[in-house]
């Protein structure tokens, strides 16, 4: 009976004392490179003449509204970019799933342009890499989930990698004239990254006449958020140094 005490004991002090990770929504930094405008709504734009690419950190609530229908089952919702309106236990608050940005191309300047998602890559300040996560790897982690290949868990798994098809970012020409968006995504931060670069690497600006590259440039934009953790009575606190990473 003693040790049963004890146990009970030690478990409510590990619940008092129990924390979750903090981590507020990514927003663009002050400083950004001269060819970099930041914008109210969160985004940031690299211009160009009249070449446009702009980027947005995307919230689970922007992206759950982005896709309604397949965002109100709970751990069975479709939207393949959160978990939807799932509820977690012991009052967790929302697990995001991934880390996405929207990704946004105008080009009125040059006769075709090309981002390859699979060139970009989140650097945060401790040199942690973050590469974005293509359509083959996004269908390997959504396979696990299909049971047996049939009924309902099939099903769910086929409406997903439907439409990561129709708005991933494509790796395609972006011809003069055309305007093209999609969604680029990676991995989860780790919790105490605060501070990031986006990079997009070997964006390319002019092609030959064999269709090969000559001209390229990458371009980076920082973003950066507020890292903590939740106690258990909801209280927030901040990293003392802001933007760790």
């Amino acid at each position: 009976m003693a040790r049963v005490r004890w146990l009970l004991a030690i478990g409510v002090m590990l619940q008092a004392c129990g924390y979750y990770h903090y981590a507020g929504a990514l927003r663009p930094q002050e400083e950004q490179s001269a060819s970099i405008a930041v914008a109210d709504d969160g985004s940031v734009t690299y211009t160009r003449d009249r070449l446009e690419v702009r980027l947005k950190p995307m919230s689970d609530e922007e992206l759950n509204r982005q896709f309604p229908t397949n965002s109100q089952s709970g751990p069975t919702s479709t939207n393949p970019y959160t978990f939807g309106n799932t509820k977690f236990w012991g009052g967790e608050p929302q697990r995001p799933r991934f880390t996405v940005f929207r990704l946004s191309v105008k080009n009125y300047a040059f006769p075709k342009v090309k981002i390859d998602p699979a060139r970009i890559v989140l650097e945060s300040e401790s040199k942690r890499e973050y590469w974005s996560l293509g359509l083959q790897q996004l269908d390997t982690y959504y396979r696990a989930y299909a049971i047996g290949y049939r009924g309902n868990e099939y099903a769910r798994y086929q409406e997903r990698l439907d439409l990561l098809r129709r708005t991933l970012f494509k790796n395609e020409e972006v011809f003069s004239g055309q305007e093209v968006e999609g969604f680029v995504v990676f991995p989860v931060l780790h919790p105490d990254v605060g501070k990031l670069k986006v990079v997009i690497k070997d964006m390319v600006l002019r092609f030959d006449f064999r269709n090969e590259p000559v001209e390229a440039v990458d371009i980076e934009c920082r973003f950066n958020r507020d890292v903590g953790r939740i106690n258990r009575d909801g209280k927030v606190e901040l990293s003392q140094a802001k933007g760790k990473s």
